[in-house]
């Protein structure tokens, strides 16, 4: 009885976190925070700030002025609405084609299964560069180039998706509950839509959270494929420093109001990560 007393206390003391688990957490925290407060710092002030010896650390009264002026100097409104509906349907449609294509390579017995899959995760080596131009020839021969649709349609589901899906899925939801789906008379589509997705939640929140960034924060295809007066949030930052002089309170501050949207959703999905987490280690 006394030796396991002693083995719990033990395992309680290495449980507990110490100062200096803490102290690194917080540096991390701070260092994360940083380029954030920094950029809303700039935002805040006029380009006289960076000529200072010592900057200030505090920020001035000039940060809306600055927001109004990126309205004015691009289409930020028009960007903004852009980003959030590509970004909005490319995450919705990754994540739901990514968890229909990871269930059915789980759990699911199919000819050709493994070489299919073989076949997605070897495209994951094919840089995105290689094929700008023959999808740019096929959005333009389809009268896509210009519009929306040919953001998100290239787009609509990623091979790391699938592959992320796939293997998360293949740990975290049992045959058992697939069969003991189907003998109450669930189908198919029923015992993805009840039994899968919950399970694989904690995932799919991940596989959302970083969609929506990268699909917000591309650059290149956009640029690409988008008229100069239907850009995203990516283009018109671009725009905003195009010029012989740049000004960084101006650029700074359109960099602030486009972080925004993301933290957002990474504070929402975040919960759900955290939710997902506990209910599986509740269930554990």
């Amino acid at each position: 009885m006394t030796t396991q007393t002693s083995l719990r206390a033990r395992a309680a003391r290495l449980g507990k976190p110490r100062k200096a688990t803490y102290g690194v957490l917080i540096v991390f925290v701070l260092g994360s925070l940083f380029p954030f407060y920094w950029s809303f710092l700039v935002a805040s002030r006029d380009n006289g700030m960076l000529t200072e010896r010592i900057p200030p650390l505090l920020p001035g009264g000039n940060f809306f002025a600055n927001a109004a002026r990126v309205f004015d100097t691009v289409p930020f409104w028009r960007a903004l609405a852009n980003s959030i509906i590509v970004s909005g349907t490319v995450t919705l449609t990754t994540v739901l084609f990514s968890s229909l294509a990871g269930f059915a390579f789980a759990k699911l017995r199919f000819r050709g299964r493994n070489g299919l899959f073989v076949f997605i995760v070897v495209t994951l080596a094919v840089p995105t560069q290689l094929g700008i131009i023959p999808l740019f020839i096929a959005m333009s021969k389809l009268g896509w180039a210009g519009g929306l649709q040919s953001v998100i349609v290239p787009n609509l589901v990623t091979a790391f998706g699938v592959f992320w899906m796939r293997q998360y899925t293949v740990d975290a939801l049992p045959y058992e509950l697939i069969e003991a789906a189907r003998v109450d008379g669930c189908s198919m589509i029923r015992v993805f839509w009840n039994v899968c997705l919950p399970a694989v939640r904690p995932a799919a929140a991940i596989l959302a959270m970083f969609t929506f960034m990268t699909s917000w924060n591309d650059f290149l295809w956009p640029l690409v494929v988008l008229d100069a007066g239907n850009p995203t949030v990516q283009v018109a930052l671009e725009k905003l420093q195009s010029g012989y002089y740049v000004d960084y309170s101006l650029v700074l501050a359109g960099t602030t109001l486009a972080t925004i949207p993301i933290l957002i959703v990474f504070l929402l999905l975040g919960r759900q990560i955290v939710a997902g987490i506990m209910q599986g280690a509740v269930k554990g």
